[in-house]
């Protein structure tokens, strides 16, 4: 009798090492997986490395009103149409213009705004209140993400422009430090590559001018910290003084 029981309790015993065996082995295999679906969420890049344009239509703007867009081609001043580097650095370069030209100024910043978006508003812009015969286009680097679609829009600016007026152009500068490496050198390459197109576009259009940001930055390595505050946007006032002045130097040079 006493056997049976050592038995029974035996085979009971080695039942239980058998399902908490089992039972191990189910957390040791299921979990860890479970965890890394969690922990390491899927970022898409997009189809050109730089990730995807956002919703960009409920950011800051700085949008001159009609009256004084009326004043300004009435004027012959200059109007600009730019992002969010210009939402930033277009009230100074107002100014510049103003005490070094003497000339009126208008703008239709928009952050986060590709450059299709940009050229609707001077579409609008000209079909409304007319254009002067000078145009700043401070627009580009949201184009990183669909690189391939911004030599037509240059040559829609172009078409809206007419040859009878100047369209200054600034090239970008993108390789955003808030990214990881890979995005920040799919950024640099989408940059290159719509500046490529911007000079391509520039070969046949003999009232397009580029404004060199991308080269000036380049010409020191320094000047891509001291004047870009995240691989993209200006410091102030170095950066935003910098790139400014470029532009009034167009400008000059006609």
């Amino acid at each position: 009798m006493s056997r049976t029981i050592i038995r029974s309790w035996s085979t009971s015993a080695a039942i239980i090492v058998v399902l908490t065996a089992f039972l191990l082995a189910l957390l040791h295999f299921d979990a860890p997986a479970a965890h890394a679906k969690t922990a390491i969420p899927v970022v898409s890049t997009g189809s050109y490395g730089s990730g995807t344009l956002g919703s960009w239509q409920g950011n800051n703007r700085v949008i001159s009103s009609g009256a004084h867009v009326r004043h300004v081609v009435a004027t012959n001043g200059v109007v600009l149409f730019g992002d969010s580097i210009a939402v930033q650095d277009g009230e100074a370069l107002g100014r510049l213009l103003g005490q070094q030209l003497g000339t009126t100024f208008a703008e239709y910043s928009w952050s986060g705004q590709p450059t299709s978006a940009a050229v609707d508003a001077m579409a609008s812009w000209a079909h409304a209140y007319g254009l002067p015969k000078r145009i700043v286009m401070a627009v580009g680097s949201n184009d990183i993400f669909d690189p391939p679609a911004f030599a037509a829009q240059v040559e829609r600016a172009l078409r809206i422009a007419g040859p009878g007026r100047t369209v200054y152009w600034v090239n970008v500068q993108v390789s955003r430090t808030d990214e990881p490496t890979s995005v920040q050198v799919a950024d640099q390459r989408n940059s290159e590559w719509i500046n490529l197109q911007l000079e391509q576009v520039q070969a046949h259009h003999a009232n397009l001018r580029i404004v060199p940001w991308a080269e000036f930055l380049a010409a020191r390595p320094e000047r891509m910290h001291a004047d870009l505050r995240d691989g993209r946007h200006t410091t102030v006032p170095a950066g935003q003084n910098a790139r400014n002045a470029l532009i009034l130097q167009a400008i000059r040079r006609g």
